[in-house]
């Protein structure tokens, strides 16, 4: 399929789509409302027309212009909410796609994986396309693909066990997550289920009714037909939880069970613990190495913030509020300062920067009072092969902050390919 679409992009023929082509699941969709869909699709009102699934979406297609491509369900899933970490998942993607093989196809058949993602897709056909290439390009079952999408809130959650937080771990350095808010339902046949992501920002509800029947919407009531006297089980989908039918093994499977079924299928312990290298390691171990630090004068500090750019308004506005509060301070929503990128004057670097529209609409996080959903960890250095499980992927340097202290740079400086940090990490300066 991959490949016929590649094939029909190369002549110019921009509207081909296939929906689904699988034995397992079928795939309706259109730009229709939900009474138009069985007096389109004639197959949904003959009896004899069975399935023992079913993932029904409705909703306008948001942030892209409406086609019947980018309707709801995709190929394996449903998805209310949105991506906000839509660019930086994509390109991410992009980056990885230049050491990327499946162990499942043939050497001729790797370059119809490529494209993966892509701008003419909404945020949930992009993850769709993810969630795809890693069930049917490397062989991971579905619900262990999406513990690695949309992760629980791991970092500080103290009750999180071992073997769990170093699933997550682990698959922190090979896929960053795919934050929502979003409730995805999803399905390849034999599974079936949904997660909502660690924010919690939207609803799920599920019902179980005593003749096996398992219903689980985002709203409340979607079956009006539905007698209370037959639901047998009722409850919510929590943050950074999953609901699983296993159509094979013929039950629900609990978020707990399920995935201390998929963490103890690998120790994920031992490859961190082997090939994981954290910036604090490297700190300590460069600290001999590593001149003293000398005061600035008065007057040499002033030179420097002339010369990086920071102005009295910079130092007045923004820095002292954090310097004596510990927090950022209030301004207006509306910025009429002209654009950096068409100044002739120079400008400080953080001044090319400006807000996504997404970013400023939804509710901020509190990185204090919701640490337990927020971390600013970052793995750093090359990436293996996306489709195969191994100890390479494990071989990250992990900066636990963005923001590096004086200190730490001078570490990494002072590291060099004599003395590199265990044999593989030296650091090079490069003079811009």
């Amino acid at each position: 399929r991959k490949g016929t679409e590649a094939a029909t992009r190369d002549v110019g023929i921009d509207d081909f789509y296939v929906c689904s082509l699988s034995s397992r699941t079928l795939t309706i969709k259109g730009q229709l409302t939900p009474e138009q869909l069985p007096q389109y699709y004639l197959d949904l009102t003959n009896p004899e027309f069975t399935s023992h699934l079913a993932l029904v979406h409705s909703r306008f297609s948001t942030n892209t212009f409406p086609s019947w491509d980018r309707a709801q369900p995709n190929r394996m899933l449903c998805h209310n909410g949105e991506i906000n970490t839509l660019r930086g998942n994509k390109n991410w993607m992009t980056a990885r796609s230049g050491v990327m093989k499946s162990p499942l196809l043939a050497d001729d058949d790797q370059h119809g994986l490529l494209p993966i993602c892509s701008d003419n897709m909404t945020d949930s056909g992009n993850v769709d396309a993810v969630l795809e290439l890693l069930t049917r390009g490397s062989g991971r079952p579905v619900p262990e693909v999406m513990m690695m999408l949309i992760p629980e809130a791991w970092q500080n959650d103290a009750s999180v066990s071992g073997k769990k937080r170093a699933f997550y771990e682990y698959h922190s350095a090979i896929m960053e997550p795919w934050d929502g808010p979003a409730m995805m339902a999803f399905t390849d046949g034999r599974y079936l289920g949904a997660c909502l992501d660690r924010n919690g920002l939207r609803p799920s509800r599920f019902y179980v009714t005593d003749d096996h029947h398992v219903i689980l919407s985002s709203e409340v009531g979607v079956l009006p037909s539905l007698d209370p006297a037959t639901i047998m089980h009722k409850g919510r989908l929590e943050p950074g939880k999953l609901f699983l039918v296993d159509f094979e093994a013929e039950r629900i499977v609990h978020d707990e069970e399920l995935k201390d079924a998929i963490v103890s299928k690998r120790d994920y312990q031992k490859m961190i613990d082997d090939g994981m290298v954290r910036l604090e390691q490297w700190h300590a171990d460069a600290a001999s190495r590593v001149a003293p630090a000398v005061a600035l004068s008065e007057d040499a500090l002033r030179r420097r913030l002339i010369a990086f750019g920071f102005t009295t308004e910079t130092l007045d506005l923004l820095l002292a509020p954090m310097a004596t509060g510990g927090k950022e301070a209030l301004g207006s929503m509306g910025v009429d300062a002209p654009l950096a990128v068409l100044s002739r004057n120079p400008k400080n670097i953080f001044e090319y920067f400006k807000q996504l529209f997404a970013q400023v609409t939804n509710p901020p996080i509190d990185p204090i009072r919701e640490d337990i959903v927020m971390s600013l960890m970052c793995p750093v250095g090359p990436e293996a092969n996306l489709l195969e499980v191994g100890p390479e992927h494990a071989r990250r340097l992990v900066v636990t902050n963005p923001i590096l202290t004086e200190a730490e740079m001078d570490a990494l400086k002072a590291t060099s390919a004599a003395n590199s940090f265990r044999g593989r990490w030296h650091a090079t300066v490069l003079d811009c």
